[in-house]
């Protein structure tokens, strides 16, 4: 049938190009007319897989060439060849070949006063110039003079012609030779003057898609420097932004709107960053490193990026399929299991970090602790502890943490009844509305109750009265307690005054010990301050934020507004009111602006320039010794006055995108607030965008390389108090001192009867700081040999966390698992009594501490470290490393290895995984799969954390292995210690777009609840495998018989879930406006495929009325040579 289908279709093609006879030319045309007129696209693809647009081609030029061409036919075809050649990308040159395109521009010349036959004309024209090549050869030809002759000023007469006129200018203009001659021949101030001229009197928005394509051609025009600087000299930043000033709110004007601000912000100056070196404000002098002149940003002729010289080329690749070159496709790489990289008597050393393997029991009762717990300070019993008014509050306690033991009991214990029900720990019913404060009940004289309804003292009145220093409380000095100046020591007795009667309860958190811990951090700048948010604590609200809705023109809003800034500046104040690289203060107190502050632990903001009253422009720092890596911000801004919205740009971020773009917000917490019984980070933010901003990376910056991009996220804040001291940070601060400070309040708390838990140094960082290690497992039930052989033949987990310091999320969750594991759930019991547990919680202290988003102090992305890693420097990848030698060599290999991050451009929380197969599928490469033998258990727990965790998603998960994650730790572990289940798993910084969290922010309840339920994840991935004992499984059921049936149930779940996943979904829908406006972007289509169809449907449809304009009747025309 297929075959019959296929003859009979070339015989029509055939007879058309062979057949002198009208008749039966165009009956073929309307039969081939009616068969693509139905259906999909694909009924063209096979005409055109069969020498369609070759035969139409051929009629086309036939037929012209007679004597007098009939234009009965040339129409139809015309229509026909439009209709094809939209889905031909071959289509221009197959015209060329056939001498087409010089047949359609003559017929063109010729028709210049025939409305409709130029109409048809310039339809086939545009088709034929869709690829650059052609359009530039269209161009040597003289298109462009032609079409300036159909171009006129506002009529109201050959307005079809004129739009499909300016519409084949448009694309023609996409060729660099063809934007060259039309700087040189001064089309840019004739397409202005038209574009006025038709604005100026279309009133009435009648011919929008005319004034567009006047506006697509300057904008392909000012795709390249010449054209950009003759549009600047013509005013034309100022024309357009003028033109547009009065219609930003009218609908109908949207395709004009937007095309404008494609170009105002193409010609916007390039200029570099306002930062004295794009190197960091802080330096650390790396070990064997030779310091280097940091680079300094130059004059924008050094970045600006011309592309004047560059040939034209065709953006469309001929195969729709475009293979992914960073796939893994080498079998032997991807099955050979590379040696040790380091000589194997250095193993030895780990076995000091692994005593449970060789402890008795005795040793373990009376040497329970390592290294980190010899630490002893003054303020472990400090005075006001446990002092009758504070002791009910006090989380820190060495028997027990009541406020901790009252979290498990309303939160942990009943873990597994909570997921049976789809039940969230928080409450999903306290949605608000988007944008609203949620202060905003707040009242602002700072007299107020707590969450427990206690009346709470005036917290201003009584800082006015004694006259405190604001600063010295809300930004504590470390060394404030060992000082004997009156001030400081004034300071002390009120944040001890404070402390005793505004603290509330935080579980798992001290002040004081904090304080102790924070003077033994090391940082690079030797950090004086602590930031009130990491002292005082943060309770998790009790109700959780929807993501916010973005209204749509906020991004247009806040680019119009950094254009007006060039084209207005008279209200511009740009003045620096912070800077790392300035001398200290710049900032008058006395003054009307903000007071900036961000030189504390994780802190990360370099500059504050204040743009108007109420504006102000960020700018963070890089990561030390980098040049890259802006996104992690956490300051403090105070001075500021309540119910007043405040807007914040960050123009230094360069990732391309955000979740910023999607409902997050960043994270806010209020001083007042805390002192008024809600010591809570909260998300706030409205008027939220992210976009690409003029701002370029110099090329000596970066290293001769085409200068990057800058981005600005942009958010607007009202503050709940006057005179209040806040912090903003891109996400929930989780400090390296705040880790410190939990391990120590967690081994305190834990029972050590049942529970083993050391605190090991892994090694000592770059910076001078212990990398913690710790074990958690369950303690043997006696000294017997039995039990000594059961305990120490445990097999192993190990997870990691934090290698990235801006991933704060991933502290979170190792927060949730590492409380878990040490709680009395019996779920957690149970993982103690099977697993030794080896945790990493902070693999980067360093990053962490001096604030980076990404790398080390080295200036290096630690998670492409692990192929080799260096002892010198990076020292906590190599010991991490070696430690997963040490455990494989003894035959110990973990069950499960698994390294914690945080995503900025998915929703979820998800899993990354190996698999040699998947890979080699996804890379449509089979050579040598039939034979590969692989276990596929690597699917069993992401599937299960999708039956268990209402954050979790299996459709986001993947399984490949990529070139560019070679050195990750999830590829190394895999390959070189053998570990099938190594994963990352990755937390979005935003929220979840599906199951019970649908909507929501997360929030760092949500955060640590998914720590937990990865526990009970692997507890049910051992209930299910073949080598599970007997006696977990009895355990099992005496320990859980209360959740019993919810066991069972998931167990069933998980077991009948389909083998395959479901299909993956676009992590984001598109937004309302795109997030980079470049000259090759998709939104700017000269005319979408359906667009034009339309419009030759229309045309084919009706017989010809001789549109608007005047012609000559029954022309013909003379024959084409």
């Amino acid at each position: 049938m297929a075959e019959q289908e296929a003859s009979g279709l070339q015989v029509l093609l055939h007879t058309l190009q062979s057949s002198s006879d009208k008749k039966s030319i165009l009956t073929i045309l309307k039969v081939l007319g009616d068969l693509l007129s139905v259906g999909t696209d694909r009924r063209i693809h096979y005409m055109i897989s069969k020498g369609g647009s070759e035969a139409l081609l051929q009629t086309l030029v036939d037929t012209a060439r007679t004597a007098s061409p009939d234009y009965d036919i040339l129409l139809p075809l015309f229509r026909l060849l439009a209709k094809v050649g939209l889905r031909d990308k071959k289509i221009g040159r197959k015209a060329l070949e056939l001498e087409a395109l010089d047949v359609t521009l003559i017929l063109a010349r010729k028709n210049l006063s025939h409305g409709q036959n130029l109409l048809h004309c310039l339809w086939a024209l545009r088709v034929f110039a869709s690829s650059v090549s052609m359009g530039a050869m269209l161009g040597i030809n003289g298109a462009m003079e032609l079409l300036f002759k159909v171009i006129t000023p506002y009529t109201q007469k050959r307005t079809q012609t004129i739009r499909a006129a300016t519409e084949v200018l448009a694309v023609l203009l996409k060729s660099k030779s063809n934007g060259r001659r039309a700087v040189n021949r001064g089309y840019v101030t004739s397409l202005l003057w038209l574009h006025q001229d038709w604005h100026s009197h279309d009133t009435a928005n009648t011919y929008v898609q005319i004034r567009r394509g006047l506006l697509l051609c300057l904008k392909h025009i000012s795709a390249l420097r010449s054209g950009r600087e003759v549009f600047l000299a013509a005013q034309g930043m100022e024309i357009l932004f003028s033109t547009i000033q009065n219609c930003l709110d009218d609908k109908s004007m949207e395709p004009v709107i937007s095309v404008v601000l494609q170009i105002l912000r193409q010609c916007y100056p390039k200029s570099p960053l306002p930062l004295v070196t794009a190197s960091s404000a802080y330096a650390f002098p790396v070990p064997g490193h030779i310091a280097t002149e940091p680079p300094c940003d130059l004059p924008e002729e050094d970045f600006e990026d011309d592309g004047d010289d560059e040939v034209d080329k065709d953006s469309d690749t001929e195969d729709g399929k475009v293979e992914d070159d960073d796939l893994e496709t080498d079998v032997n790489k991807l099955t050979s299991k590379p040696g040790l990289d380091r000589p194997e008597e250095e193993l030895m050393q780990y076995e000091a970090m692994c005593l449970e393997l060789s402890y008795s029991f005795e040793e373990l009762e009376s040497k329970p602790g390592g290294d980190l717990n010899s630490e002893k300070t003054q303020y472990e019993n400090h005075h006001h502890i446990l002092t009758a008014a504070s002791s009910k509050q006090h989380c820190y306690n060495k028997d027990q943490s009541s406020c901790g033991q009252e979290r498990e009991d309303s939160v942990r214990s009943s873990l597994l009844c909570m997921v049976k029900t789809q039940r969230s720990t928080v409450h999903l019913g306290s949605k608000r509305k988007p944008g609203v404060n949620p202060y905003q009940n707040v009242q602002s004289n700072s007299l107020g109750r707590d969450s427990s309804g206690s009346e709470i003292p005036d917290i201003q009145a009584s800082l006015k009265a004694d006259a405190w220093d604001i600063d010295a409380i809300f930004c504590p000095r470390m060394s404030a307690s060992f000082s004997n100046s009156t001030r400081t020591g004034e300071a002390v007795e009120v944040i001890d005054k404070l402390l005793q009667t505004h603290l509330k309860c935080v579980p798992f958190h001290d002040p004081y010990l904090y304080m102790a811990k924070a003077r033994r951090t090391s940082s690079v700048v030797d950090f004086k301050m602590v930031a009130f948010p990491d002292v005082w604590g943060h309770c998790p609200p009790s109700t959780t934020q929807p993501m916010l809705e973005r209204k749509c023109g906020v991004q247009r809003i806040r680019i119009f507004e950094d254009i007006r800034r060039l084209i207005q500046p008279s209200d511009v104040i740009n003045k620096v009111v912070f800077s790392l690289d300035e001398p200290w203060p710049l900032q008058d107190n006395a003054s009307n602006c903000l007071q900036f502050f961000s030189k504390f632990e994780s802190g990360n903001l370099r500059k504050a320039i204040q743009v108007r009253e109420f504006e102000y422009d960020l700018l963070v720092n890089v990561d030390v010794n980098s040049t890259q890596h802006q996104q992690w911000f956490y300051f403090k801004v105070s001075g500021m006055q309540a119910a007043v919205p405040y807007h914040f740009n960050i123009i230094n971020c360069e990732k391309p995108n955000s979740q910023f773009n999607y409902g997050m917000q960043p994270t806010l917490y209020s001083v007042k607030e805390a002192l008024l019984g809600r010591p809570t980070w909260i998300r706030t933010g409205y008027e939220i965008c992210y976009y690409k901003n003029h701002y370029r990376q110099s090329t000596a910056a970066a290293g001769g390389a085409s200068g990057k991009c800058y981005y600005t996220l942009t958010f607007a804040v009202t503050f709940p108090h006057n005179e209040d001291v806040c912090y903003l940070a891109y996400h929930y601060p989780y400090t390296y001192t705040a880790l410190m400070t939990h391990l120590d309040i967690l081994e305190k708390s834990v029972n050590l009867k049942e529970v083993y838990f050391r605190q090991d140094v892994l090694c000592q960082t770059l910076g001078g700081n212990p990398c913690p290690l710790v074990t958690i497992t369950a303690m043997p039930e006696s000294n017997s040999d039995e039990h000594l052989e059961q305990f120490r033949h445990r097999p192993y987990q190990v997870i990691t966390a934090r290698v990235h310091p801006g991933e704060s999320n991933a502290s979170w969750v190792m927060k949730g698992t590492l409380e878990f594991l040490v709680s009395s759930d019996p779920v957690a019991r149970l993982l103690r009594e099977n697993f030794i547990f080896k945790i990493i919680p902070m693999l980067n202290p360093d990053g962490v501490i001096n604030g980076n988003h990404r790398c080390s102090l080295s200036g290096e992305d630690l998670n492409r470290q692990w192929l080799s890693p260096s002892a010198h420097l990076q020292p906590t990848i190599y010991h991490a490393k070696g430690l997963l030698y040490h455990l494989s060599s003894i035959g110990r290999s973990p069950v499960v290895f698994c390294d914690f991050h945080g995503h900025s451009q998915k929703k979820n929380v998800f899993l990354y995984g190996c698999s040699i197969k998947e890979t080699l599928w996804q890379a449509a490469c089979t050579v040598g799969t039939s034979t590969l033998l692989e276990d596929v258990n690597y699917r069993t727990l992401p599937k299960i954390l999708d039956k268990l965790a209402p954050a979790f998603t299996m459709s986001s998960c993947s399984f490949l292995v990529e070139k560019s994650r070679a050195s990750t730790a999830r590829v190394v572990v895999w390959r070189e210690m053998g570990v099938s289940r190594s994963y990352t798993m990755e937390s979005s910084y935003c929220g979840c777009n599906q199951g019970p969290y649908q909507g929501l922010q997360f929030g760092t309840r949500e955060l640590e609840e998914m720590g937990a339920m990865f526990c009970l994840g692997l507890l049910i991935l051992e209930l299910k495998s073949a080598s599970c004992s007997h006696q977990l499984l009895a355990r099992a059921a005496t320990l859980l018989s209360a959740e019993e049936e919810a066991l069972d149930q998931h167990l069933q779940r998980c077991s009948s879930s389909s083998g395959s996943a479901p299909s993956e979904l676009e992590d984001e829908p598109a937004c309302m406006e795109e997030i980079d406006y470049s000259t090759d972007s998709s939104s700017d289509q000269e005319g979408s495929l359906s667009e034009l169809d339309r419009r030759i449907q229309e045309c084919a449809s009706k017989k010809d009325e001789g549109e608007e304009e005047e012609e000559t009747p029954g022309q013909e025309g003379e024959a084409i040579p």
